[in-house]
């Protein structure tokens, strides 16, 4: 699973042939011992949690990136290397 971006403590990562369990495009947040799965097109969590406060945070993070997002979203499900995204700054 490619860490794709990591900022404030947070990892953002998206895993290859992620497109089964949750179906719509996400990526997957870790921070300390939490760690969500939040959709690309709105930020919904689709499972897990975070601090509020670093969730907003992620969420910032999704509104800016979400098409580079997508676009990593696409080379992901089909087993294809991602590229880093710029952190939140």
């Amino acid at each position: 699973m490619p860490t794709i971006s990591m900022f404030y403590g947070i990892l953002i990562m998206m895993y290859f042939y992620d497109d089964k369990r949750h179906s719509r495009p996400h990526i997957h947040a870790e921070y300390g011992d939490e760690s969500a799965a939040i959709a690309i097109e709105d930020g919904a969590v689709l499972a897990g949690l975070l601090p509020p406060a670093k969730m907003k945070l992620v969420q910032a993070w999704i509104e800016i990136h979400r098409d580079e997002l997508m676009a990593d979203w696409k080379l992901a499900v089909a087993g294809e290397s991602v590229f880093k995204i710029d952190p939140l700054r």
